[in-house]
């Protein structure tokens, strides 16, 4: 499935931004204004930054736009708006940078029609991987990963047996690991967890990121739902997937391979470079905005396991993704809604691991594994959205953690 294509590509490129008013959609935007020559902005895409929205519009021009959330003169609007950029001609890459259940609809009908596929949205691949996989053996897509862990891992498994655009499984590798910061509370006593605020958990120490993925990093969520997704981007079963906390956020992945040896990518913890080389493939080309590494000072490297106690939400992704049927969209739906929630102060931070097992728990699979398909998908991730604010209600304001 990956990111490969079979020609040349005339250039300038022209992209699309889906989420571009975002964190990964306004640093896509800077690497894109770094390599003028190379790229053209074609279409934009935004959920309800109606004043960024307009200023990025004047200043790179895109034949299209969207704001989901109204509608500017002359531009598209609604899910549907998002819907007809993915299926444009004029577009030859899309960058999808939503959040939350926006992305898949949209990944979907890009691959669908040929687009390459710069993927950051991770519910694409949570809620509708076996859906996304299927379409792109079927359309023989291009799909480039933007999460700085899976680009690390692509970056390792090159050379690896993993140069065509079938999705397959690489030959010769043991186990995939991916890297977890831990977020700002990795240290925090459980106790003082109760107490956390909004502000506290938006303050991530290594990255700049959006709100809705800032918290997921600091409940380890966001890492539980990257297992999901290299499960089905490297094809690998879910055991051969490992997390180890790594708080300098230096080493982005590693891959250990059947002889013992390990490759692992390195760089600073900068979103530009992976959104960089998803755009620019197969080059890691020059940009004068990014930093590196100074090996001449002391550079410490730690490494040591997730404490599943203090991160509950990572455990709960991954059984999520090992049910597979319908409970992966319940998973992201209820995560979503809980995660909102906090921001607005309505929950305790602890409550959104409480919230989204509760709503785990009480589902049931709406298909088999094999038969999903877009219906159960949407169904499902209604169902977990009017639960979990059913829930939320019935708590009358006190948290259901107990520490």
């Amino acid at each position: 499935m990956f990111m490969y294509p079979k020609g040349e590509i005339a250039q300038p490129i022209k992209v699309a931004i889906l989420g571009s008013t975002g964190s990964i959609g306004t640093q896509t935007l800077d690497v894109i204004s770094s390599h003028p020559d190379k790229f053209k902005v074609v279409a934009l895409a935004a959920g309800s930054n109606r004043k960024l929205l307009e200023e990025q519009i004047e200043r790179f021009k895109p034949q299209m736009y969207c704001l989901v959330s109204d509608k500017l003169p002359g531009g598209l609007s609604g899910p549907e708006g998002m819907l007809e950029i993915a299926a444009s001609p004029q577009v030859d890459l899309l960058v999808v940078a939503t959040t939350g259940s926006a992305g898949w609809e949209p990944t979907i009908e890009g691959i669908r029609n040929g687009k390459i596929i710069a993927l950051a949205n991770k519910e694409a691949l949570v809620m509708a991987g076996r859906i996304i996989v299927s379409e792109a053996h079927k359309h023989d897509a291009i799909v480039r990963p933007i999460d700085s862990e899976h680009s690390a891992i692509w970056q390792c498994l090159q050379g690896e047996g993993l140069g065509d655009s079938k999705l397959r499984r690489p030959e010769g590798v043991k186990r995939i690991i991916l890297t977890a910061s831990g977020g700002p509370f990795r240290d925090t006593p459980l106790e003082e967890m109760k107490q956390v605020t909004p502000s506290q958990a938006l303050a991530h120490p290594n990255w700049r990121m959006g709100n809705k993925v800032t918290i997921d990093s600091a409940t380890l969520m966001n890492k539980g739902l990257e297992v999901i997704e290299a499960h089905w981007l490297f094809d690998m079963p879910f055991e051969q997937l490992d997390v180890v906390i790594h708080p300098q956020s230096i080493v982005h992945s590693m891959v250990e391979f059947n002889d013992g040896s390990i490759k692992a990518q390195l760089g600073i913890p900068d979103m530009r470079v992976p959104i960089q080389y998803a755009l620019c493939y197969p080059e890691h080309s020059y940009n004068s905005k990014l930093g590196y590494l100074d090996f001449t000072k002391s550079l410490e490297l730690q490494f040591y396991p997730p404490d599943m106690a203090r991160f509950p939400c990572l455990s709960l992704a991954i059984e999520a993704g090992k049910k597979g049927s319908t409970y992966p969209a319940v998973l992201s739906a209820a995560d979503d809604e809980a995660v909102a929630a906090f921001l607005e102060g309505h929950i305790g931070f602890l409550d959104i691991s409480c919230i989204v097992e509760e709503a785990l728990a009480k589902h049931e699979a709406i298909c088999k594994d094999e038969d999903i398909d877009l219906e159960s998908i949407r169904q499902a991730d209604r169902w977990a959205r009017l639960f979990v604010k059913s829930f939320i209600k019935s708590m009358k304001g006190r948290s259901r953690i107990e520490v």
